[in-house]
């Protein structure tokens, strides 16, 4: 793992390859999509329409996809798809270690394609200043030179 100049001194301890959930995993995003559609990496970030995803992200929890719902840029109504990998998951090092020990959001990351087989039709999300303070807090780590791990 390549960590950028401002990540060094990180050192995972965690990252699990091929992570085994028993529930459904979820995806949340702006996009207007149907179920047999792949998301795949390589397309801009939810996140940041500079950075060219190298991963698609992907969660076992409800709110972490609520939060990937509600983060992700663009225009649209946020929307949470029920997700299934094609292929191995890793822990999410943007969260995993690096913020809290062990995986307590359960969140993934994949390289290979995740297929959408539904949709939560509707769901509860955070309040608007909730929202605003994650938001700020983002920015916040941005100016100070943080930037996600997307190697």
């Amino acid at each position: 793992m390549n960590l950028s100049e401002n990540q060094k001194g990180f050192k995972p301890i965690g990252i699990r390859v091929d992570v085994q959930e028993s529930g459904p995993l979820y995806h949340g995003t702006k996009a207007n999509l149907a179920v047999g559609d792949l998301l795949e990496a390589g397309h801009i970030s939810n996140y940041d329409a500079s950075v060219t995803s190298n991963f698609i992200y992907l969660s076992a929890t409800l709110d972490a996809a609520i939060w990937g719902a509600e983060l992700a840029i663009g225009a649209g109504k946020g929307r949470i798809y029920i997700v299934e990998p094609t292929g191995p998951i890793d822990d999410d090092p943007n969260l995993t270690d690096m913020k809290f020990l062990g995986n307590p959001t359960r969140s993934y990351r994949t390289k290979s394609p995740l297929r959408i087989v539904g949709e939560v039709p509707e769901w509860e999300g955070h309040t608007a200043e909730a929202i605003k303070n994650m938001s700020d807090a983002i920015e916040e780590l941005k100016r100070k030179g943080f930037t996600a791990i997307n190697d």
